[in-house]
């Protein structure tokens, strides 16, 4: 038998590969940042009038002076042409969960046709990509081609190495010629506005008299999957579709729990300093980093930032993980569930709301019973996750995250909020009318006197809760791991500056009645909790019982696939909440949900037409070819008067032709394109596609356990999982 040529050269080669020699690391005090046109920097570079001005900006969101720009314009040039920059770019983030970017040179030739560098204020506010080859929603169409991007001066430029050299990249938003949001920064910038007028209207009703603006804040864990780039070569789903779409099981998957923050494999050890370091030159707070729960998969965290940064920066750190990870050989998988039978990959964004004035609104102190302002601001997340829980699952529909929502790895499709044992018991209280004292977490005492004592946190953490709150700040944790963080912190923005508004509009009206600002704050509170407390929930999220009672018992919804999510972008609710806080205008929603549709679309589609193509291609010849030297020998045997068991034979040929039957019907399926509307096509694509995609991978994935393993075409699970 002959052995398939790529399978065997993609294991040849990953056996001889060694960890990449990194050299002497610089240490963090003198590469933090130092690829960073951040405030210090400014601070050194620009004129006293101008970095004070840049400064408001950055920290509070003043309008920036037109003249300041050019001064601006003139230190970031100077600055990175010292670095060896001879491009910029305006760096934006279209509708793709990626970014996008355009290269200019600083050049311009004179009369007398020499080259001379040149980068105004005018060139650093404004660029002008094509505003309909992008995802827009039919808000711009081909013949009405004009976009801009306009600088971001609240998010630091910064430069980006490449072997290529040296480019200064500089964050903007995107929009059309007509004034639409095109992007995922403009209606972040504009939601953490509508929180923080809200946010500012409530705390004053509370008796401050001094409010610093306030920004949510952002922390964002990168789950992702590491395989040799050897293998990727080998699978065209994984370089298409980006996951494997055929596949079975290993003897050895995840059941031993012994990857989980286990020892880090030295290859890709030394790919974690190496993007580090990368990290830590652009001033991304890498934190943490560890093996995750399956094998091949791992993370890593930065600390909190401010969201707008915070977003930019996530947007840079898949770029930088992907580039990194080539260098050495590896192929970076942020599919949400690149592998069948093992854990998928998510993105839990740790969530808050502060200033520097009152401090981070979401930490509850020793007493959280005694503090009004926490109170108030996780009331209104509970509010805001009762009343939009269908737009916070629409937020981070993908086809993609479909595979991962609900299995017994990451949340359900059900929005509900944990508390914890002690705030859920504070915000019973108040339901209840009264305020009792709260017991702490209580000292942690093992018995072992060379254990120091320490206390424990007030309440357990609940993995199975999409949204649970974990000390100061709230973890969304449904997030997929490809998906930008954009999204989700634009709704969270949205509908906490909804129910801020709200409670504002009560509470005024409980003062009014002369009631004091506690009394007053407690009554408005009780009524949230009377109307929205359904959506309070510490149990087990995985578990049948919860589903059918959220539902049935207490109303809220449970939307599976993003085919039955991603309508409630339509929904009036939705379209009300983002017209009143001025975030989306009806017409920029509408065209974000078409926009998710079509990818949603596009993305089945692309699958669909891989597996069909794979199966008759790759996987069909191996199992024909494999009975066909079954034949050959038995023929052979039977001459000498030695019979064999045939039954292996008959399996193959079984399965074979069951798979090529299954890869008929999705044939059929595929051609099908007389769909009322968008939403009837993605449930079809949801409920009838993609079984027939599993009825052939189930065919497919049996062959693999019965053709003989040196005539499989496909690198397996157990060759790809295990780095060595």
């Amino acid at each position: 038998m002959s052995s398939n040529l790529a399978r065997s050269q993609a294991i040849h080669t990953i056996n001889q590969r060694s960890p990449m020699d990194l050299g002497k690391t610089d240490p963090l005090n003198t590469i933090w940042a130092c690829d960073v046109f951040n405030l210090a920097t400014m601070e050194e570079k620009l004129s006293k009038t101008a970095f004070k001005s840049m400064k408001k900006t950055f920290q509070t969101g003043e309008p920036l002076d037109p003249a300041t720009a050019d001064v601006v314009a003139a230190a970031m040039k100077e600055w990175a042409m010292a670095k060896g920059a001879k491009f910029f770019s305006h760096i934006f983030y279209p509708m793709t969960n990626a970014t996008a970017e355009k290269h200019d040179g600083f050049i311009i030739t004179s009369p007398e046709g020499n080259a001379i560098t040149d980068f105004s204020g005018s060139l650093l506010i404004k660029g002008e990509p094509d505003g309909s080859s992008f995802p827009n929603g039919s808000l711009r169409m081909t013949n009405a081609a004009r976009g801009y991007t306009a600088w971001d001066p609240t998010s630091p430029a910064y430069i980006m190495h490449t072997p290529n050299g040296a480019t200064l990249m500089i964050p903007c938003v995107f929009l059309s010629w007509t004034g639409e949001a095109l992007d995922k920064k403009i209606p972040l910038l504009r939601s953490n506005a509508a929180m923080n007028k809200a946010a500012q209207r409530v705390l004053k009703l509370m008796g401050e008299t001094e409010v610093a603006t306030l920004n949510s804040s952002c922390g964002a864990e990168q789950e992702y999957f590491l395989i040799d780039e050897t293998f990727a070569t080998a699978r065209p789903d994984i370089l298409l579709a980006g996951r494997t779409l055929f596949g079975a099981p290993p003897a050895k998957g995840q059941q031993f729990d012994d990857h989980y923050f286990g020892a880090i494999p030295e290859r890709v050890q030394v790919f974690m300093q190496d993007l580090e370091d990368k990290l830590y030159r652009l001033g991304i707070p890498a934190k943490t980093h560890h093996n995750e729960v399956a094998p091949g998969q791992f993370e890593v965290a930065p600390y909190f930032e401010s969201a707008n940064v915070a977003a930019d920066h996530q947007q840079l750190l898949m770029t930088v993980m992907k580039m990194t990870a080539k260098a050495h050989g590896f192929l970076c998988m942020l599919h949400e569930k690149p592998f069948a039978g093992v854990n998928g990959s998510g993105k839990h964004v740790n969530w808050s709301v502060g200033n520097s004035t009152q401090g981070n609104l979401l930490d509850p102190g020793h007493t959280p019973e005694e503090n009004l302002h926490f109170l108030a601001f996780c009331g209104a997340v509970i509010r805001g996750v009762h009343q939009f829980g269908p737009l916070l699952r629409a937020v981070i529909a993908s086809a993609s995250n479909d595979h991962r929502l609900g299995a017994n790895e990451a949340p359900p499709a059900i929005l509900s909020v944990y508390l914890g044992d002690q705030l859920e018991k504070v915000f019973n209280d108040i339901k209840a009318g009264k305020i009792l004292k709260t017991e702490k977490g209580g000292k942690m005492d093992l018995g072992l006197s060379q254990i120091l004592h320490f206390e424990r946190d007030p309440g357990d953490r609940n993995r199975t809760s999409p949204f649970a709150f974990t000390g100061n700040r709230f973890e969304f944790r449904a997030v997929g791991s490809s998906q930008s963080v954009s999204g989700p912190l634009i709704a969270m923005n949205t509908m906490l500056a909804d129910s801020l508004d709200w409670i504002a509009d009560k509470l005024e009206a409980e003062l009014k009645s002369g009631k004091d600002v506690a009394t007053a704050t407690l009554a408005v509170l009780k009524v949230v909790m009377e109307q929205h407390g359904n959506v309070v929930f510490g149990g087990n999220g995985y578990s049948p019982e919860w589903h059918k009672a959220a539902v049935e018992e207490r109303g809220l919804k449970n939307l599976p696939t993003s085919a039955d999510a991603l309508p409630e972008l339509l929904s009036p609710e939705i379209a009300g909440l983002f017209e009143r806080t001025g975030v989306l205008t009806p017409v920029e929603l509408h065209s974000r949900f078409e926009v998710y549709a079509e990818q949603y679309i596009n993305s089945i589609d692309v699958e669909a037409k891989l597996v069909v193509n794979m199966a008759t291609t790759m996987i069909y010849p191996a199992a024909v070819t494999y009975l066909s030297e079954l034949s050959a020998t038995t023929g052979n045997l039977q001459d000498l008067g030695i019979s064999l068991d045939n039954s292996v034979a008959q399996s193959v040929a079984t399965e074979a032709n069951a798979m090529m039957a299954a890869v008929g019907k999705l044939g059929e399926a595929r051609a099908k394109h007389d769909f009322a509307n968008v939403q009837e096509h993605m449930a079809f694509l949801a409920d009838t596609v993609r079984g027939l995609m599993n009825e052939v991978r189930a065919h497919a994935d049996t062959l693999e356990t019965l053709v003989a393993d040196e005539m499989w075409p496909l690198p397996k699970y157990s060759e790809m999982l295990f780095i060595k």
